[in-house]
């Protein structure tokens, strides 16, 4: 049996999905099953064979991943580009990433895995997912052609990433205030290039922008608000950090791209009466997404009512910690950023002391630190264009993940305000044992596969997962108020399940997510219209903190069950935490043997719909 039929022998029986409309890329062409021997006639050779073309696709598609991926606000998918990198996305560009994708998808159908172990059959399958990420970037979502903040993402993104990673820092007396030295002139040019790029991607935006939706429009003409004096502001904060024989050509270039990008908000304004308002994806992109992509063996339906009860779930405990702590003092304010910086520094050092103290997970002793900085004047302009925490990458595991903050006030947004507070809940999440730590094991892992692969879901659940089991193993006991903060994110996690599925499938607009989170969570107003437009634009990915995290608590208890006395608690967060990247079902699959999930998925080769 084929790769391709032994894939539909792993869905339920009699199981496919109708796709009343189908992209209209080559990806139709290849969404047959291909011929292929029966396992009795595989010889060793043809396995070592199939084997061998596996890994290099593998090594291709990564290498071409890694330059054409578009530049996304996220910081879990962000991949380190070569100095030369700029954005490429003329319409040429795009046929030829179609193109390219079409052939790694047919190049992975035609990898015969029947003789393979599980294993081997789950990165099989994220490669599967990973190259049809691509498909459903391009030919499901339209980005180019559809999301005007695409573009935006494209040229100011693009600069945003360039400028987050810190400067050298003088010395470990320094690290604490942030001190630097400059950016060295490979990094400079590298940033001048991309500011350099702009213009023509602008250009490139008019072309593509071919059936743009009003409402992500909308959004892009206020994130271009004051862009031309803001790239202005870039320059001038940069100019003392830079080379000297660097600093007028980078500001020549950062003053041509915000005339270029202020031209595209004119333009966006001029065309935005004649747009088209449908911003859902629909029910059935969503659903394919869900098991060709992400991997997650859930409906819709499901998803709702999964999240509905961590919602409730999340306000019971919310009022209990209240009610508990009634006779309790607020959390004070830090007095100031460098308290904060201080304060953090500390949290970190203690959380890893506490991990091991309790047996709950291993440090890597090569692990560097999750640290806070101020966030530099230079980058503070353009600070909404992303994450503004640089978790290092593969190459750089030598150095610090660093977050930016901002003084604290409790003018600040929803996560602002919660860790100018405490640092904790955002030092377990994005930090240790977070982010930061689960990339950095998972840059080191030895399979490429899962070295590389991403989708968010495993990675934010297990985020999401890390703080309240800190929560419950007593790391807050000390200042109860803090456990209030994180019944209060569990909150929001569950309502974003909620505004994520019901985006998607065209029953709530924008708007009515924005209001939707600002009343019930409650949060402030910028940030519930930030997550709602990122959730409207992005699909799935707002459902992977509460469902990654059920996912892995599920996990948990029937390994528990499996082992009985003989599991570990620590032995099971060290295999999680190492193949964090993962998506969940196949890591239960891997882990106990479980197949009932890894049924339900795709992951058959088939077209997505096209979003209309």
């Amino acid at each position: 049996m084929g790769a391709a039929g032994s894939i539909a022998r792993w869905m339920t029986p009699g199981y496919r999905p109708g796709m009343t409309r189908r992209c209209l890329s080559l990806l139709a062409a290849v969404s047959m099953a291909l011929p292929a021997p029966s396992s009795a006639q595989i010889s060793a050779s043809a396995r070592l064979s199939n084997r061998a073309a596996f890994d290099s696709l593998v090594s291709q598609f990564w290498r071409w991943r890694r330059d054409q991926q578009p530049t996304t606000p996220d910081d879990i998918p962000r991949y380190e580009r070569d100095t030369a990198w700029v954005p490429r996305w003329d319409v040429s560009d795009i046929s030829a990433a179609r193109a390219r994708a079409q052939l790694f998808l047919r190049q992975w159908k035609s990898i015969d895995t029947v003789a393979w172990n599980v294993p081997q059959q789950v990165d099989f399958r994220l490669m599967g997912s990973a190259i049809q990420r691509v498909g459903w970037e391009l030919d499901c979502l339209r980005l180019p052609e559809r999301d005007a903040r695409f573009w935006v993402q494209q040229t100011l993104g693009s600069v945003h990433d360039a400028l987050l990673p810190p400067p050298a820092i003088e010395n470990a007396n320094s690290r604490a205030m942030g001190a630097v030295v400059g950016f060295d002139g490979m990094r400079a040019r590298a940033l001048r290039r991309r500011l350099e790029r702009i213009p023509l991607t602008v250009e490139h935006a008019k072309t593509g922008l071919t059936t743009p939706v009003r409402a992500f429009a909308d959004l892009a003409i206020t994130q271009l608000a004051d862009v031309d004096s803001r790239l202005a502001t870039v320059t001038r904060e940069l100019t003392p950090l830079l080379p000297a024989r660097d600093v007028a050509s980078i500001a020549e270039a950062a003053a041509e791209a915000g005339r270029a990008l202020v031209e595209l908000r004119r333009w966006l304004e001029a065309r935005r009466e004649g747009m088209r308002t449908r911003v859902a994806a629909g029910p059935e992109a969503y659903a394919w997404f869900l098991r060709e992509v992400a991997l997650v063996p859930f409906a819709p339906d499901q998803l709702l009512a999964m999240g509905r009860q961590e919602w409730a779930r999340a306000v019971a405990g919310e009022v209990t910690e209240r009610q508990k702590n009634a006779s309790l003092p607020e959390l004070p304010y830090f007095a100031d950023a460098a308290s904060q910086v201080e304060q953090e520094r500390r949290d970190e050092l203690a959380v890893r002391e506490w991990l091991d103290a309790k047996a709950l997970l291993s440090v890597p002793a090569t692990l560097r630190h999750y640290v806070n900085r101020r966030i530099p004047a230079y980058l503070d302009p353009i600070a909404s264009m992303g994450v503004n925490v640089d978790h290092t990458s593969e190459t750089r595991l030598a150095q610090d993940g660093v977050a930016a903050i901002w003084d604290p006030s409790p003018t600040l947004g929803y996560f602002g305000r919660a860790i100018a507070r405490d640092p904790r809940p955002i030092v377990v999440h994005e930090g240790v044992p977070g982010h930061y730590m689960q990339l950095a094991m998972g840059w080191r892992h030895p399979n490429p596969v899962r070295r590389r692969y991403y989708d968010s879901g495993p990675n934010e659940g297990l985020g999401f997962y890390a703080e309240e089991m800190m929560m419950t193993a007593g790391l807050f006991d000390d200042r109860p108020r803090v456990r209030e903060v994180i019944w209060n994110f569990m909150r929001l996690r569950a309502l974003r399940v909620e505004v994520d599925v019901r985006l998607a499938t065209g029953d709530m607009s924008v708007l009515d997510a924005w209001r939707y989170l600002r009343v019930r969570v409650p949060m402030d107003s910028t940030t519930a219209m930030d997550e709602a437009a990122s959730f409207a634009g992005g699909p799935a990915q707002a459902i992977t903190y509460t469902i990654g995290k059920l996912q892995i608590t599920r996990l948990l208890a029937e390994r528990r069950e499996q082992l009985g006395a003989q599991f570990v608690l620590r032995d099971f967060h060290d295999y999680l935490w190492r193949n964090g990247n993962v998506p969940i079902a196949l890591l239960r699959w891997e882990l106990t043997g479980a197949y009932d999930e890894v049924a339900r998925l795709g992951s058959n080769g088939g077209p997505p719909p096209v979003v209309r």
